[in-house]
């Protein structure tokens, strides 16, 4: 293995999750696919909060600044509804948006459902951290991040975070080969 530890952060945002009515299935499908793709050593900081912008907020600068999460994958609250306001939220945080993650995420998901065009997913930056809105359904979450994360790795070197190494066969993600440890 050539990757150094990393920390990652699963935010899920959901009332009826948070008030126990239902058992939450986003954030076990973002584990998932970090136990299947990532070669790395990993931790991993798990939190579920309810559909509000402070608490949204809060949570992923808890995350990032005092957990110090490289990267934080949130799941829910990015449609049309009243409630959805994770991206508002992510946007409140961020230093900066970065609109490729967000436009990618469409596009993938435009694959499937037409109700795609629906989501308002973003992603972005907060000091050194990288920060961005999965859909809510594990379907959706699963088509969604075996795509984006092939660009992650090489956004967390840029930001100056450590190197995260992959599982090709499940995620193959690009660098640079001037980027490349092997």
């Amino acid at each position: 293995m050539v990757g150094d530890p990393v920390t990652l952060g699963i935010l899920t945002v959901s009332d009826r999750a948070h008030s126990g009515e239902y058992e939450d299935e986003g954030g076990p499908a973002i584990l998932g696919f970090f136990e299947e793709a990532i070669a790395s050593e990993w931790s991993h900081h798990y939190k579920i909060v309810p559909d509000d912008i402070s608490e949204i907020s809060d949570a992923l600068i808890e995350l990032t600044e005092q957990l110090g999460c490289d990267v934080v994958v949130t799941t829910g609250g990015t449609g049309p509804a009243e409630r959805d306001v994770t991206p508002e939220a992510t946007m409140q945080v961020c230093d900066r948006i970065l609109p490729g993650f967000g436009e990618q995420m469409r596009a993938i998901s435009l694959e499937f459902v037409p109700t795609a065009i629906l989501s308002r997913q973003v992603g972005g930056t907060r000091g050194k951290s990288l920060i961005f809105n999965l859909p809510g359904r594990p379907k959706a979450i699963r088509e969604t991040i075996d795509e984006i994360w092939k660009a992650v790795p090489y956004c967390v070197d840029l930001l100056g975070g450590p190197y995260i190494d992959m599982k090709d066969d499940v995620c193959n993600a690009f660098r640079p080969k001037n980027a490349r440890r092997r």
